[in-house]
């Protein structure tokens, strides 16, 4: 008698995520494990999808989110389940919901993805937590933020911590270790955390290191000194003897086009002494909280969101400023708080950072702004389609390496990441010869087209353009991914 599995997908292009050559295989489902990858017989599913002409991948980990929030109150996750993503690394740029609960508003850019009302979790425990008492629809694995951190530990941002200060942040960085946190993230660049010294964070990045986890960091200049900034981020990992992850590379500002060409070699070297990883958005464009000297060196600016002026989102900030008869930098000052969208790369260095075979892909995506990046919504069949396929810059096996076994692999991800018997079934079905992002800088928040089918842990979230309303997304904590 024939075996019976749950689902059985046939007749589909398995590109199973190692970046080797994809064939024709059927894939079966038990549970929420793959459990076997072969031509099957007739009638061994109790569903069986018939995807011929289409391709199954390992579900796509983001590995760089502010989710954090989103996967509590939007938990269908409607913008990455849309693009194919089954996994988020949240609680990066050092800004992670938890541990925190503020005496005040917390300040930019903590606020992107919450006001003080999120701020709710004491504990790193308490958020993974209600992870679980309310599953979203996709896993997450979890960073504490250092600019969180200082934040529920300082009074006085504007300074180094003091030796009592970075005492508290070691304890609440080792209790959301101890509570599953996959690592430290930190922010350098952003106020609540530019007075941190190298030592400050170094501190901290040990403790990360000793419980096994990765240091992610949005390094504190990625304009005209990105170099330095690269040699303070290897300094820090080395010292506390942790992976480092250099979150979405870049070099900005017209005066470093190009420079790439300088980083991407630096990195390669240091490389062959440390492991170190790094991960890109596929736009020439950023986006963060509005800041006049950003504004001054972007060649055009999208207002995201704005407290003040709420209409103004969607909004180009130099007809904005014309419109009210004032200039740019009082136009920002109206405006804030507020976030932005800024015009700041080549198009040369994004694909030349995508190109680099290191490089994991992470959507960066604000979640909660009125008109957000259309990141958000079209990193992953960006890549796909627009670079992949389109101009021709990798493979679609490799494309998908990037988005899932080296992703998986970068932050110990065990199970997930690959086509396997034994791997979890995390999938994504699409075409590959229509998959596209549809998102633009004008129209966000659109779904991409080609993505058919999405599972999570083995169950459908995704089918038909729409979420279907499962929620069987997990919170995976540190100390269970060593052990799957």
């Amino acid at each position: 008698m024939a075996v019976q599995f749950d689902v059985v997908l046939r007749n589909g292009r398995v590109i199973d995520g190692s970046g080797g050559t994809s064939a024709r295989a059927d894939v079966a489902i038990t549970g929420d494990k793959i459990v076997a990858m072969d031509e099957l017989p007739a009638g061994c599913g109790d569903i069986e999808l018939d995807i011929a002409g289409k391709a199954v991948a390992p579900g796509f980990i983001d590995s760089h989110t502010h989710d954090d929030r989103a996967l509590l109150s939007m938990p269908d996750m409607a913008p990455k389940a849309s693009q194919g993503v089954t996994t988020v690394i949240t609680g990066n740029c050092g800004v992670s919901l938890a541990p925190l609960t503020p005496r005040r508003d917390p300040p930019p850019p903590l606020d992107l993805i919450g006001d003080r009302g999120w701020y709710k979790f004491g504990t790193f425990g308490a958020y993974l937590d209600a992870l679980d008492s309310s599953p979203p629809a996709l896993n997450a694995a979890c960073l504490v933020g250092h600019s969180t951190l200082r934040v529920g530990a300082m009074d006085d941002l504007s300074q180094p911590a003091n030796d009592a200060e970075l005492a508290d942040m070691r304890d609440r960085l080792q209790g959301a270790l101890d509570d599953g946190a996959i690592g430290l993230s930190s922010g350098t660049f952003y106020p609540p955390s530019a007075a941190a010294t190298t030592g400050e964070v170094a501190a901290l990045v040990e403790l990360a290191g000793k419980a096994g986890g990765v240091y992610a960091t949005h390094m504190r200049d990625e304009t005209d000194h990105v170099m330095d900034s690269i040699h303070e981020s290897i300094e820090i990992a080395e010292t506390g003897d942790v992976p480092l992850i250099i979150s979405h590379h870049k070099v900005a500002g017209k005066g470093n086009h190009g420079r790439t060409l300088d980083t991407l070699p630096l990195i390669q070297d240091a490389m062959e002494r440390h492991q170190i990883g790094l991960d890109v958005y596929p736009y020439v464009a950023s986006s963060s909280i509005l800041s006049a000297a950003r504004a001054a060196t972007a060649e055009r600016v999208l207002i995201a969101w704005s407290t003040n002026a709420p209409k103004m989102a969607g909004r180009d900030l130099s007809d904005i400023a014309r419109d009210w008869g004032i200039s740019q930098d009082d136009a920002v000052e109206r405006l804030n708080p507020a976030g932005a969208v800024y015009f700041l790369m080549s198009e040369d260095d994004v694909r030349r950072v995508l190109q680099f075979p290191h490089t994991m892909v992470g959507s960066d995506g604000l979640p909660h702004d009125s008109h957000p990046h259309p990141r958000l919504w079209g990193t992953f069949p960006r890549v796909l389609g627009h670079y992949a396929r389109d101009v021709g810059l990798f493979s679609l096996e490799e494309a998908v390496r990037r988005m899932t076994s080296l992703t998986a692999d970068r932050f110990g991800l065990t199970g997930r990441g690959r086509i396997a018997a034994g791997a979890f079934a995390d999938l994504v079905v699409f075409d590959p010869e229509t998959v596209a992002d549809e998102a633009t800088f004008d129209a966000p928040a659109v779904p991409a087209s080609g993505i058919d089918t999405v599972f999570v842990n083995g169950q459908i979230i995704w089918r038909d353009g729409a979420p279907t309303g499962a929620r069987p997304g997990r919170a995976l904590r540190r100390q269970q991914l060593a052990n799957d």
